[in-house]
């Protein structure tokens, strides 16, 4: 039974900020030198909750626009539901909810323009590290907040040693993706970080492939990767939570 209501609790809270983020998607999806959107298609400027950051991608004088907000709702949702059911009553669910509404958001970007912001990614990593440092102190933790650190550190620097070798084909922005990465998956420990991190490049592989066969990219084509390095980190966590 108490599972039932942690997973109830969990798919209201990712449909409620599933419906905040639409309009932070469509502000940030521009291209990298251009600021982010101030104003709806129409040209009428933001205003509201968050300084016009947060709500529907809608305004009052013209029709919706920017991502489907019962799209990003139901995803949101489904995945915090999912991280509840394995995870249960410990203390690192309410970092894996707190977190999803934000890889919900910058994979829907990546997608969109090919572009992971610093806005969000760089907050992203401190924000992961202190989470997870204060469910290290309550009862009943699942996981190393020092495997966390290092995991972080070592994702960050393995992806910028990628950068430099290839940067055509691994972004800056999934540079700086990758010390939350890091932390989420080495949370649970090293083993859980190589298949979280291995599960990445396989989606994204798997994912380029099937582009090719559709004819709707070449072998040089770029794909947006940071959302195939997000889904293995949700691979691994529920991976390493059910492994406990």
């Amino acid at each position: 039974m108490e599972t039932f209501w942690i997973i109830a609790a969990a798919v209201l809270w990712g449909a409620g900020t599933g419906l905040l983020i639409p309009r932070a998607v469509y502000r940030l999806s521009v291209p990298p030198d251009e600021p982010w959107r101030a104003a709806c298609p129409a040209g009428h400027a933001f205003t509201g909750a968050g300084n016009g950051w947060l709500g529907r991608a809608r305004c009052a004088d013209c029709a919706s626009y920017g991502p489907s907000t019962p799209v990003l709702a139901t995803v949101t949702a489904t995945v915090c539901a999912v991280l509840a059911a394995a995870t249960g009553a410990r203390p690192e669910l309410l970092v894996w909810l707190l977190l999803v509404p934000v890889g919900v958001l910058l994979a829907v970007v990546d997608f969109a323009v090919h572009r992971l912001p610093d806005v969000v990614t760089l907050p992203l990593a401190a924000s992961a590290l202190i989470l997870l440092g204060g469910a290290a102190l309550l009862p009943g933790a699942g996981g190393s907040w020092k495997t966390a650190l290092l995991g972080s550190l070592a994702l960050g620097a393995c992806y910028l040693l990628l950068f430099l070798i290839n940067p055509k084909g691994f972004g800056f922005g999934d540079v700086k993706l990758g010390p939350a990465l890091g932390a989420v998956l080495g949370w649970y420990g090293w083993g859980i970080l190589l298949i979280g991190t291995f599960a990445g490049y396989l989606f994204g592989a798997v994912y380029g492939v099937g582009l090719i066969l559709a004819r709707r990219a070449g072998r040089k084509s770029a794909i947006p990767f940071g959302p195939f390095l997000m889904a293995g980190a949700f691979a691994g966590i529920l991976l390493g939570s059910r492994a406990l």
